[in-house]
């Protein structure tokens, strides 16, 4: 696909709203990657699975209710997106892509902000990405330059009014097709 980032809205978030976050993650990424992506072989749905984070976005201001398609994501970067700096005065970490690509020359770098579903196309499950939309209590998140998914997570805790999430599955497994 073109890596549009997709139209997300949520209705006012409750008083006391100083800060809306985003995080977008994939529970079903294989532990290991011995098989993704081989001819001949599957990725077993048996096989232990861990979160890949796709977009980590924090600092929205509480009046933002919306966000447009592709307003934060357009197409596909090869070695990245800049960051951390994004529109509304928000700020992107860096998405499990700048991991993934760390060993290949031609697009290593570090990816802010949205990229999208790529499940390997021999995996034996569908995927599900979960898009959660967080209402929290301070202004700004304590973090500073490049920070993960994992590095917002925890430092959400204890500033979450409300949260609310949407979630979508897809699969590039031709088996899986509905």
């Amino acid at each position: 696909g073109r890596n549009r980032n997709p139209q997300l809205t949520w209705s006012p978030p409750p008083s006391g709203t100083r800060s809306i976050a985003i995080i977008c993650h994939d529970p079903d990424v294989p532990s290991r990657g011995d098989d993704v992506n081989q001819e001949g072989r599957s990725v077993p749905a048996s096989l232990p699975r861990v979160d890949f984070f796709h977009w980590i976005l924090i600092d929205l201001p509480p009046e933002i209710t919306s966000i447009a398609a592709g307003e934060y994501s357009k197409e596909v970067t090869p070695r990245g997106k800049a960051g951390p700096a994004a529109a509304h005065g928000a700020r992107q970490g860096i998405n499990d892509y700048t991991g993934w690509f760390a060993s290949d020359r031609d697009m290593r770098g570090d990816y802010y902000g949205y990229d999208g579903p790529c499940p390997p196309w021999n995996d034996e499950i569908e995927h599900r990405y979960v898009f959660t939309v967080y209402a929290l209590d301070i202004d700004r998140l304590p973090l500073e330059g490049r920070f993960s998914g994992h590095e917002v997570r925890a430092a959400l805790q204890g500033h979450i009014l409300a949260q609310a999430s949407l979630t979508g599955t897809y699969s590039l497994n031709p088996k899986l097709a509905k």
